[in-house]
């Protein structure tokens, strides 16, 4: 897989990203305003979070939830495929989680990538009620919903008697309008289980890091692709940075996003902020380590400077 996608994020609230603005609906406004610049600039995927308070903190700022996000904009939006970096498996049953993904599909006109991974925002779990299991317990859990929804996008009638999850004759109409599926996206980096979850189901990956993390997560990958009898050349890795681009050197923030308690150079590393020359420079040495795509956030939002610098100067040299 040699063709970059690009993908943004919208801007929800999670990351106090629409805090400026005052009111909900004014909040909501912008947010969709963006989505279809997004959109309108050529991007290949419109993401969203799957969380419910902010972060670095809670703050009692407004955030739009993944799934209702994700209904909207397939109504709005005719192109540009619609996704969850990455959904929280806790926060709905995977029988629930079925059917409105198999909902969105159809929605949107065949345009979901479902993406769901274990969960690890324990102040969300506790605020809100969900148990919070130790980790292994999550990624099996993660394991189990995952052949749950394949099972239940597939086949007329699905009964499961795993360890987390049982069914018995749940059906989901109507099915997704992808064959043999909306592709499954992964995320997580955790190399003794998640990344072979990821091996055994996913159809992309997605972590973060430095070009040497990057590299490495794909090696580890590549090892539980060869223990589970996988094609490891048919999972798509991407990489998840922020971005935040100028035109000059002068321009560039001198402290790090305020989402991040790394320093400056420490935020470089693992992210792309520079001119479109550096930036484009930095893609392509992930691109050569197996990077198959971008899902990015712009710290900068509500502002779009960074989303339309990438789209107009960055993009077109990865086409």
């Amino acid at each position: 897989m040699s063709d970059l996608i690009f993908g943004a994020f919208f801007p929800q609230g999670w990351k106090m990203d629409l805090a400026s603005i005052d009111g909900a609906q004014a909040k909501w406004a912008k947010a969709v305003e963006i989505g279809l610049k997004v959109e309108e600039l050529g991007y290949d995927q419109l993401w969203v979070y799957d969380h419910f308070h902010n972060v670095p903190k809670p703050a009692n700022e407004a955030v739009f939830e993944a799934w209702t996000v994700m209904a909207a904009m397939s109504q709005l939006t005719t192109r540009i495929r619609l996704g969850q970096m990455v959904g929280c498996n806790s926060y709905r049953h995977p029988s629930l989680l079925a059917k409105i993904t198999s909902n969105i599909d159809v929605m949107s006109g065949g345009r979901l990538d479902w993406g769901i991974g274990a969960g690890w925002y324990e102040h969300e779990y506790t605020g809100y009620g969900f148990p919070f299991p130790a980790p292994k317990d999550r990624i099996g859990m993660l394991r189990e919903c995952v052949e749950i929804v394949k099972s239940m996008w597939s086949q007329p009638s699905t009964t499961y008697n795993g360890k987390y999850y049982q069914l018995d004759g749940a059906q989901c109409d109507p099915k997704p309008l992808q064959q043999p599926h909306p592709p499954i996206w992964i995320g997580g980096g955790g190399e003794q289980l998640t990344l072979r979850v990821v091996a055994k189901y996913a159809d992309c990956s997605n972590f973060g890091g430095t070009p040497e993390q990057f590299a490495h997560k794909c090696e580890v990958l590549k090892n539980h692709c060869n223990a589970v009898g996988r094609d490891y050349d048919e999972i798509r890795k991407t990489w998840g940075p922020e971005i935040f681009v100028r035109q000059t050197q002068a321009e560039l923030p001198k402290t790090p996003s305020s989402m991040t308690s790394r320093t400056m150079d420490e935020w470089k590393a693992s992210h792309l902020i520079g001119t479109p020359d550096q930036i484009s420079e930095r893609i392509e040495v992930y691109r050569k380590l197996g990077c198959g795509g971008l899902t990015s956030w712009m710290p900068d939002y509500p502002s779009t400077e960074s989303l339309e610098l990438f789209a107009t100067n960055v993009i077109p040299h990865f086409r």
